[in-house]
C-alpha cells in the first residue's frame, strides 16, 4: 500500500514529520517497508540566472551561456532551444550526480569550449518526461536550494511516498483514512473531516439493477447511478501527480476517479458506458462457459457459480474483480453508469484464483471492504465527477440489502492487564477505542463497518495494546509463590522424561522421525487405512499417519545399512494414531537393536542382538517408569512379531505394557533392513498409577536367617510354557519361596518326540526359623504336586 504525505495530510490534520509518522505505523503494525522521498535526489541543485547567452563557434545547435550562480559567474554550454538571456534555471555543478540521465557531471569541453556543468530538463532531475527544453522558473533567487523552491511553489514534486506492508486482517489500511485513523488514535494528529452531502438526483436513471436470488449471498447490495453529459479528458494535475506517486498511470478522468477512491477509502469502484449498455444491468451467478472480454484485454471463460454483472447482450463486468471491455469508459464517453457494490470476499477469491486475475478490487474485495460506506462511496465519487466533468445525476438505484455486520464484545478493562501485561487506565481504554471508530455502550463495544477482523474480546485488548504501544511492555519477573512449588510435570510426561533417559544410558540413540509414513509400510503394521490418510500429504511416501514407532525406527536403520552402519541401537518416544479423530492416538516407547551387541575383538565377546537384549532393555525402561516388579510374559502379539520369538509383558491377560521380542523376518524384507533385528514397544499410560504418593522410601527389611535354594527338573510336553510353571511352583508356599526362576531347558534324546524338559531354581527365605531338612523336603513335595498339576509333567528322574 502506498500513498504520499500530502494524501495523508488530506486526512488527517498533523504537523509530525515523515521520520515520527513512518515510526508510529511500523510500531502501529503497519510496518513501514519504504520511503521513497523525491527531494533527497535534488538536494545539491541551487537557481541560478542566464545573464549571457550566444551561438556556439562551432555548433549551430549550442548557446554557450554566462550563468550567475552562488559561486559566481560560470560558462555552460547547452543545446536546449530555449536556452537565453534573463531566465531563472536549475543548475547541476561539477560533481553531482543527475539522476535522470545516471550521470556525475565533471567540468566538460564542448566542441573545444569548456563547459561547467549543466542547467537541467525535468526529465533530466526525474520531475515529468518533458525534454524539450532546460527547466524555466517563474521566480527564485540565484543560489536558493532547488528543492526549496519545490516545497513552496510545488510541493506535489518533492512529496515523500511511504509503502507499508499490510497484513490480511487489516483491509481498513489499505485506505489512506484508514492509516490516518491509527495515527490520529496514536496521537499524531487529528482527523479532518470529509463528508460529502447526498446528491439529489435530477431523473430517473434509465438502467436499472437487479440481483438474482442465489446470487444474494455473493453480491448483497448493489449501487448504481447514471451521470450524464460529462467530459472526459485527461486528470487535474493533482490528481495524476497523486495516481503517479503511488505507481499508477493515469488514464482519463473518469477511470482515475475509481483508482482515486479505491486507494483513498478501500473503495474500489466502476464506471460503465451507459450508451454502451444494452438494457438493464443483473447481477447473476454464471452458469459456466460465458465469455467476458475484460479490461486487461483478455478474454475469460466463466466457471459455474461465479457473481458477474451482465446487460441484454450478455457479461459486462465480474463482481469485485475487473470490468469488461466491451462497455468500458472512453474519451468519447458522454453518460456513465457509476457502480458501487459489496462482494463477498470468499466468493470474490475463488472468482479471482481460478481465472488468475489479480485487481486492485480483488485485493480489496476479497481481504473486506467497509459495506456501510457503500452508499457514501457513489455519492462521493459522483461529486467528484460532476466537480471536474460536468453533468447531470440521476437518482440513485439500489438493488439488495445491506449485508448484517453489526456486532458488539464486551469491554473488560482488566483483560488488558492478564492477557498483555499492561497496566493501561479505564479512561485510556474507552478513548482509543472510540478514536478507532468503536461506539461504547456501557460495557459493550459495537465493533465499526470497516473492521471485519474484530471478532471477540480479545481483539479490543489487541487494539487497546497497539494503540498504546507494545514497545511500553516491560518485563517482570512471575511472582514467586512461598513455600515449596508443586510439580509441574504430569505423570505422563514423568513417565516419558523418564524413559528418554534410561533407553539413551543403556546405548541407544534417539530418533526423531516423521508422524506420517507411506500406505505399504504402514499396512505392514495394521496401519494404512482411510481414516489415518492424510487429505495433502507432502509426498506419497508420508500418506498416512504412522500406526506404529517401529516402522520409522525400521527406515532409519535401512538407510543407516546403506551406508556402511551395520550395528544399531534406535529409539523413539512418540505418539502413534490407531484412527484419525482427536484422542485416536498414544504414546509409545519403542527400541530397535539391529546386528551385533558390539564391534568384533580377540575375546569373542561380539554375538547377534537376540530377543533377551530386547526384554532385559524392555525390562529396564519398565522399572523407570514405576511398572511392577512381578509380570507376566505372554504370547499373541501381533503379526509384525516373530510368531516364536516374542512375548508381551503383561499384569494380567488383559493388561499389556509392552513387547519385546524379533522383527518378523517378512517385515524386514518388505524394508530392507538385514537381521537380526530385535526391539520392544511400550506402552507408559499403562501402567498402573502408584496407589498413594509418598515421598520416602519403604523401611528396608533385612533377614539374617540363611536362604535355601533347590533344583527341579520337569519333563513336560513341549507346548508347555515356562512361565505356567515358575507360577505353579511359586504358589506352593508364597510366604517361604521367595524366587523362581528357569535356567534350562532340554529336547530331545531320550524324551520323545513332543517333550522337553525344563530345570527351575527355587529360592527358600525362612522369616522366623532356620529350615530344617524336613520343612525343605516338604515344601519340595509341595512344588513337584503343584507343577505336575498344572502343567501334567512329571518330575525327571
Amino acid at each position: 500500500m502506498k500513498f504520499t504525505l500530502s494524501w495523508l495530510k488530506s486526512h488527517l490534520d498533523t504537523s509530525a514529520t515523515v521520520e515520527e509518522i513512518t515510526d508510529a505505523l511500523t510500531d502501529l503494525g503497519l510496518e513501514v517497508e519504504g520511503v521513497e522521498n523525491p527531494a533527497d535526489a535534488l538536494r545539491t541543485f541551487t537557481l541560478a540566472k542566464v545573464t549571457h547567452a550566444e551561438q556556439h563557434p562551432d555548433a549551430d545547435r549550442l548557446r554557450v551561456c554566462t550563468v550567475a550562480t552562488n559561486e559566481g559567474d560560470k560558462q555552460i554550454v547547452c543545446g536546449a532551444p530555449n536556452a537565453r538571456e534573463g531566465i531563472t534555471v536549475v543548475l547541476c555543478k561539477p560533481g553531482d550526480y543527475v539522476p535522470g540521465i545516471d550521470t556525475t557531471l565533471s567540468v566538460g569541453n564542448i566542441r573545444g569550449v569548456e563547459s561547467h556543468g549543466m542547467m537541467a530538463s525535468m526529465r533530466e532531475l526525474q520531475l515529468g518526461e518533458d525534454h524539450d527544453g532546460i527547466i524555466e522558473l517563474p521566480s527564485g533567487e540565484v543560489g536558493e536550494l532547488f528543492v526549496d523552491w519545490l516545497a513552496a511553489n510545488d510541493p506535489a514534486r518533492v512529496d515523500p511516498v511511504i509503502e507499508i506492508a499490510i497484513t490480511p486482517n487489516r483491509p481498513d489500511a489499505l485506505g489512506v483514512r484508514g492509516i490516518a485513523r491509527d495515527l490520529a488514535a496514536r496521537g499524531l494528529g487529528k482527523m479532518k473531516p470529509r463528508d460529502c452531502d447526498g446528491i439529489e438526483g435530477e431523473f430517473a436513471s434509465p438502467i436499472t439493477v437487479s440481483i438474482d436470488e442465489d446470487a444474494r449471498e455473493g453480491c448483497p447490495v448493489f449501487f448504481g447511478r447514471m451521470i450524464r453529459g460529462v467530459k472526459n479528458g485527461p486528470s487535474p494535475e493533482w490528481l495524476q501527480d497523486l495516481l503517479r506517486a503511488i505507481g499508477l498511470r493515469p488514464i482519463s478522468f473518469l477511470v482515475d476517479v475509481t483508482n482515486f477512491f479505491t486507494y483513498d477509502r478501500n473503495r474500489p469502484l466502476h464506471v460503465f458506458d451507459a450508451d454502451k449498455v444494452s438494457g438493464n444491468l443483473r447481477v447473476h451467478l454464471a452458469a459456466g462457459g460465458e465469455e467476458l472480454a475484460a479490461l486487461d484485454d483478455k478474454t475469460y471463460r466463466l466457471e459455474p457459480g461465479m457473481v458477474v454483472i451482465s446487460d441484454d447482450a450478455g457479461a459486462q463486468s465480474l463482481g469485485g474483480i475487473m470490468g469488461g471491455a466491451q462497455t468500458g469508459v472512453t474519451e468519447d464517453t458522454v453518460n456513465v453508469f457509476l457502480e458501487a457494490a459489496y462482494f463477498d470476499p470468499v466468493r470474490t477469491a475463488y472468482t479471482g484464483r481460478a481465472l488468475k486475475i489479480n485487481s486492485d478490487a480483488r485485493y480489496r474485495f476479497e481481504r473486506g471492504i467497509d459495506p456501510e460506506w457503500t452508499p457514501e462511496g457513489i455519492e462521493h465519487a459522483t461529486r467528484m465527477i460532476l466537480d471536474h466533468a460536468g453533468g447531470e445525476a440521476s437518482k440513485v438505484v439500489v438493488a439488495g440489502h445491506m449485508p448484517d455486520w453489526k456486532r458488539a464484545f464486551k469491554l473488560d478493562p482488566a483483560r488488558v492487564r492478564s492477557l498483555v501485561g499492561m497496566d493501561i487506565p479505564e479512561s485510556e481504554q474507552r478513548q482509543t477505542l472510540t478514536a478507532l471508530g468503536f461506539r461504547l455502550e456501557g460495557n459493550m463495544a459495537h465493533v465499526p463497518s470497516w473492521r471485519p477482523d474484530v471478532m471477540g474480546e480479545a481483539d479490543l485488548v489487541e487494539e487497546v495494546a497497539r494503540i498504546a504501544s507494545l514497545t511500553k511492555l516491560q518485563g517482570k519477573p512471575l511472582p514467586r509463590v512461598p513455600g515449596v512449588p508443586k510439580p509441574v510435570l504430569s505423570p505422563m510426561q514423568k513417565r516419558e522424561q523418564a524413559a528418554r533417559r534410561t533407553t539413551a544410558a543403556l546405548g541407544y540413540n534417539e530418533c526423531v522421525t516423521y508422524s506420517f509414513i507411506d500406505a505399504k509400510t504402514a499396512a505392514l503394521f495394521a496401519g494404512g487405512d482411510d481414516a489415518t490418510m492424510l487429505a495433502n500429504p507432502i509426498s506419497s511416501e508420508l500418506s498416512h499417519m504412522r500406526p506404529a514407532l517401529l516402522p520409522g525406527l525400521l527406515q532409519a536403520a535401512a538407510r543407516n545399512q546403506a551406508r556402511g552402519q551395520a550395528d544399531l541401537a534406535l529409539f523413539e518416544v512418540g505418539a502413534a494414531f490407531h484412527g484419525g479423530e482427536p484422542g485416536e492416538q498414544h504414546m509409545l516407547v519403542s527400541g530397535l537393536l539391529v546386528g551385533r551387541t558390539g564391534p568384533k575383538d580377540v575375546h569373542g565377546a561380539s554375538r547377534p542382538v537376540d530377543l533377551y537384549d530386547a526384554k532385559a532393555d524392555a525390562e529396564a525402561v519398565l522399572t523407570a517408569m514405576g511398572a511392577p516388579a512381578k509380570v507376566q510374559i505372554l504370547r499373541g502379539a501381533s503379526d509384525w512379531w516373530h510368531p516364536g520369538r516374542h512375548g508381551k509383558i503383561c499384569l494380567g491377560p488383559k493388561k499389556v505394557m509392552g513387547i519385546f521380542g524379533e522383527i518378523h523376518p517378512r517385515v524386514l524384507r518388505e524394508m530392507d533392513v538385514k537381521g537380526p533385528a530385535v526391539g520392544f514397544t511400550l506402552w507408559p499410560a499403562e501402567i498402573p498409577l502408584p496407589r498413594k504418593q509418598v515421598s520416602t522410601r519403604a523401611a528396608l527389611v533385612l533377614n539374617d536367617l540363611q536362604s535355601v535354594e533347590r533344583d527341579f527338573a520337569f519333563v513336560v510336553d513341549a507346548e508347555v510354557d515356562a512361565l505356567a510353571l515358575v507360577n505353579a511352583a511359586a504358589g506352593a508356599d508364597k510366604a517361604l519361596i521367595q524366587d523362581v526362576r528357569v535356567f534350562d531347558q532340554f529336547i530331545g534324546g531320550s524324551l520323545g518326540e513332543g517333550k522337553k524338559s525344563l530345570a527351575i531354581t527355587v529360592r527358600l527365605q525362612p522369616s522366623g526359623a532356620t529350615l530344617k531338612e524336613k520343612d525343605i523336603e516338604a515344601v519340595s513335595a509341595k512344588i513337584v504336586e503343584k507343577v505336575t498339576k498344572a502343567t501334567g509333567g512329571s518330575l525327571r528322574g
